[in-house]
């Protein structure tokens, strides 16, 4: 990790709690998942995959500062990363097209 001895520190309590974040909205996705089905369950596990890609990409992260910044106060950072990635964008679009041709 990069960073003052401080930041470093401070990081590394940071850290963890972001990993039980990701660890936290992940069981909560399967936990839907598990009652869905078909093309809709399909996309949830494309949100895992997401999620799953977001949370790697968060914890290679060796900036302390990144930490700090970003993460220090848990809010919605996790919903915020999913819903930017182009991909949960498509799956967005698919369900809105389902949507209106039900209607």
């Amino acid at each position: 990790m990069t960073g003052t001895p401080n930041q470093i520190e401070m990081a590394e309590q940071i850290r963890p709690q972001v990993a039980a974040e990701f660890d936290r909205v992940a069981a909560a996705f399967q936990l839907v998942a598990l009652s869905q089905q078909g093309e809709v369950q399909a996309e949830t596990a494309g949100i895992l995959g997401i999620l799953a890609q977001k949370r790697s990409q968060t914890l290679a992260n060796t900036s302390a500062g990144y930490y700090i910044t970003t993460w220090r106060e848990l809010n919605d950072q996790v919903r915020q990363l999913i819903f930017a990635d182009p991909a949960y964008k498509i799956i967005q679009r698919a369900r809105q097209k389902r949507a209106e041709i039900s209607e």
